[in-house]
């Protein structure tokens, strides 16, 4: 049985960073794993180790835009659109691994992932090929100053499980970051990591003194409503500099796709409460 787990979310969101750390933990402990590289706009100057499979031996975005005259998120559109019609090209690179564990590292541009069919198709060729997916969703740890920006990236992470349809965790990384902008760190965190609807709503002093446009408290209303009536997202924290905090985001993608399913079941590794 092979195992494959989508690394997804918004640009800069630490993916790369997290699929270097997790393949060289899971080296470490004797796992045999690979690296995808999907995302055809990455630059191999900022890679440590090569990707064992990489979307640019295909085709690469500044091929694309240079010779197509195509923009950023157009040239993206159309990489995966190549990749699609050429997956006998994914399939001779994939067909070498067999028990394998796959971590894909997938573009920055969320509107893959919540607008267009192509993650989905892809991840049903994958389910074909009789390999056991995952996906991983990440939201950076910045997102928790600003409860606005906050929430968009709960309902883009809600967006992309709804249209991927497959066993999920999401992520809050770069949690070593916050000891650094917060006086308290612990103080409200569990309010972001098991978003509250309440978070959104306008505090008295925003009422009082930014007299916010009743149009929006009204959408504030019906996000908090829908987050409430459908709680599909949680986060783990995830601190790199921490081991323990990557074996515990790797058990809980191993738990949601039952990784060694014909060994002896294992509980995702949850740490003490404060702990990454």
């Amino acid at each position: 049985m092979r195992y494959a787990v989508f690394v997804t979310g918004p640009a800069g969101a630490g993916k790369t960073t997290f699929c270097k750390n997790a393949v060289q933990h899971l080296q470490t402990v004797k796992r045999t794993v690979h690296w995808v590289n999907l995302d055809p706009a990455a630059d191999p100057e900022t890679y440590e180790f090569a990707p064992t499979i990489d979307i640019r031996d295909l085709i690469s975005l500044d091929d694309v835009m240079s010779e197509l005259g195509f923009g950023p998120n157009g040239g993206l559109v159309y990489c995966f659109e190549y990749l699609l019609q050429n997956l006998d090209w994914l399939d001779e690179e994939l067909g070498d691994y067999t028990d394998d564990y796959l971590i894909i590292d997938c573009p920055g541009q969320i509107e893959l992932y919540t607008h267009h069919p192509i993650l989905p198709t892809l991840v049903a060729h994958f389910k074909q090929m009789g390999i056991r997916t995952s996906a991983a969703y990440f939201v950076e740890s910045q997102f928790m100053e600003d409860k606005y920006k906050f929430f968009s990236g709960v309902l883009s992470a809600m967006s992309a499980m709804v249209n991927l349809e497959i066993p999920w965790i999401n992520v809050m990384s770069k949690m070593d970051l916050v000891s650094t902008r917060s006086k308290d760190p612990a103080s409200g965190r569990n309010g972001y990591l098991d978003p509250d609807p309440l978070l959104i709503a306008p505090s008295a002093v925003e009422e009082d003194e930014k007299q916010l446009n009743k149009r929006f408290h009204s959408l504030n209303r019906a996000i908090a409503q829908l987050i409430e009536e459908h709680p599909l997202v949680s986060f783990l924290p995830l601190d790199l500099t921490v081991t323990e905090s990557i074996e515990r985001i790797i058990s809980h993608i191993d738990y949601t796709m039952q990784y060694g399913e014909d060994e002896e079941p294992k509980e995702p590794n949850d740490m003490d409460d404060g702990d990454f």
